[in-house]
């Protein structure tokens, strides 16, 4: 897999993307067509709260439910949210100070996310896609790889046996079956992999070896192994296709980070936890006698 190392440093990325209206008479527009779910004391449920719901709480719900039932089990939800929240006001908890604290927060926190929301949607594009994937692909050197068998037995002197048996002709993939203590590696084969993958001295052993060769025994802290190389390859950097979401998860964060970057630098910042800048030193002005 490709790492497109982020650069999101200064927020998260924003969880819900918020189309934002352009006008109070378009957002009057959506209201007037969305449609109505359900009333709870004559306070409206419409589709629009649905999908609201869906994208906030419905990664929380079962996977195997079919999407009826996770309507279903949304709706039920914004009814009892609806119900919790007007009794909520009824006894004025919407009126104290730290309901009021908490408000002005979340508020705060609703409007970077749909900000943050804006800048990714805005940035993710074809051409910066293009560009990030070319830079990588670029600063990325190929990395030698091999498919090997391998055959792992607890001592030397077993490696030694295995070892003289497949000089005699036995297939190695069946020998490995019968007598290798590694039982995540069906035939041996512990398919490709990079030196960084293996510990040293298998590594070491491994990557000596040209195609079709097969290894003197070697030790490593699980035992003893004989190693056949079936391949050795130039592993190439994947196809954009393969990695498209992680450039556009790239993107966008990187888009979002310059944003908040870029508004840290026109901002006047104080923190009480760090001590303010020095004031420069002013010249002292020596009189002439």
């Amino acid at each position: 897999m490709v790492h497109f190392k982020s650069l999101f440093t200064g927020a998260r990325r924003a969880a819900l993307v918020v189309t934002l209206c352009a006008s109070a008479l378009a957002l009057g527009q959506v209201q007037a067509s969305a449609k109505v779910l359900a009333t709870v004391n004559g306070a409206d449920i419409t589709d629009a709260d649905l999908a609201t719901a869906r994208d906030d709480v419905g990664s929380t719900l079962p996977k195997q439910m079919n999407d009826a039932a996770r309507d279903k089990a949304l709706l039920d939800y914004l009814i009892d949210v609806k119900l919790v929240t007007q009794k909520a006001i009824a006894d004025k908890l919407d009126a104290t100070p730290d309901f009021q604290k908490k408000l002005a927060y979340f508020r705060e926190k609703l409007l970077m996310e749909s900000f943050l929301g804006v800048i990714a949607k805005s940035s993710v594009t074809e051409a910066a896609m293009k560009a990030t994937y070319d830079e990588a692909a670029k600063a990325q050197k190929p990395e030698v790889e091999v498919h090997a068998l391998h055959i792992l037995v607890p001592t030397e002197e077993e490696a030694k046996t295995v070892e003289k048996r497949l000089k005699a002709g036995e297939d190695f993939g069946k020998l490995a079956d019968q007598l290798s203590k590694d039982p995540g590696s069906k035939g041996g084969d512990l398919g490709f992999f990079t030196r960084d993958r293996m510990v040293p001295e298998f590594a070491d052993a491994a990557f000596k070896l040209k195609a079709g060769e097969v290894s003197d025994p070697v030790k490593t802290q699980f035992g003893w192994h004989v190693i056949k190389v079936l391949e050795v390859r130039e592993r190439g950097f994947p196809p954009m296709d393969q990695v498209k979401d992680q450039l556009e998860h790239f993107v966008a964060q990187k888009a979002q980070s310059e944003a908040i970057v870029k508004l840290r630098e026109g901002a006047k910042i104080t923190r009480a936890d760090e001590p303010a800048p020095a004031e420069p030193a002013k010249p002292t002005v020596v009189p002439k006698k």
